[in-house]
């Protein structure tokens, strides 16, 4: 057996460190630096998560649904981090100073099917369709049956009209708090998974206790990566190609700062 398989197999005892500002631009930092280094690995990974939402976005409007564009646009990323794990392994490898090519991250990538990280994805796409669904109550509640049928129609109904306004205060703060909850318990945890056998309610517990104990870096780690990746979206989601792979490999880094295992 691989050393590395022996240190994955035992339980550790994990660690939450205290982090300071400066971890979180360092994070940003090393997150960069890896994707520069291996940048044809950082563009597939982010490549997967840009047309995934040009093809949903595609869906939507063929469907006649273009008003829900906006909200699964926002909502998308929550699922980012599992487009990342392969971004995490690289970042992973390149830190244990072990070989780094394609045969070896994509096998540790489909291998993940049998672990514990196959249990998270229940509960990012709970939330995800949380989200949706509570946007369409929202919507029902404040504009009823006025939902205009394109995109430019219901920006100018939300933007200009009472109702439209008092549906983006309640969905902002709403979808903010889910963002929240869901960033609290994924944002350590998915990495950890990755490089621990730890079941996932440890994995994220850990990960919410992680955000109690350092609220402010990590809530400021979590919005900064909000913001780059609702900026991407902008130009058709391209932007993804690169603030993806970032904000992954950001992450890994993070999650090595924030947890010693022993």
């Amino acid at each position: 057996m691989e050393p590395q398989a022996l240190q994955r197999s035992s339980l550790p005892k994990l660690q939450i460190n205290r982090l300071r500002m400066h971890d979180i631009r360092q994070a940003f930092a090393d997150g960069w630096r890896d994707f520069r280094t291996y940048p044809s690995f950082g563009l597939f990974f982010g490549a997967i998560y840009a047309f995934g939402g040009i093809f949903i976005a595609v869906m939507l409007t063929s469907y006649h649904l273009p008003w829900m564009i906006i909200p699964v646009a926002i909502g998308f990323p929550l699922i980012g981090p599992f487009v990342a794990v392969g971004l995490y392994e690289i970042s992973r490898r390149h830190q244990q100073g072990e070989s780094i090519n394609w045969k070896a991250v994509l096998a540790e990538v489909f291998r993940q099917r049998e672990r514990q990280l196959s249990w998270m994805a229940f509960v990012v796409l709970f939330i995800f369709w949380i989200w949706i669904y509570q946007i369409r109550l929202l919507m029902a509640l404040f504009l009823g049956f006025r939902i205009p049928a394109t995109l430019d129609a219901f920006a100018q109904v939300v933007l200009t009209t009472p109702e439209g306004l008092l549906f983006l205060a309640i969905g902002t703060i709403v979808g903010a708090v889910l963002a929240t909850i869901l960033f609290s318990a994924i944002v350590i945890a998915m990495p950890l998974l990755l490089d621990h056998d730890v079941d996932f309610v440890t994995a994220m517990l850990t990960s919410m206790r992680t955000v109690i104990e350092n609220p402010v870096p990590m809530l400021t780690f979590g919005l900064f990566v909000a913001g780059l990746a609702i900026i991407a979206l902008v130009p058709l989601f391209l932007g993804l190609l690169v603030v993806l792979p970032v904000a992954g490999h950001a992450t890994w880094h993070l999650y090595r700062r924030a947890i010693t295992a022993t």
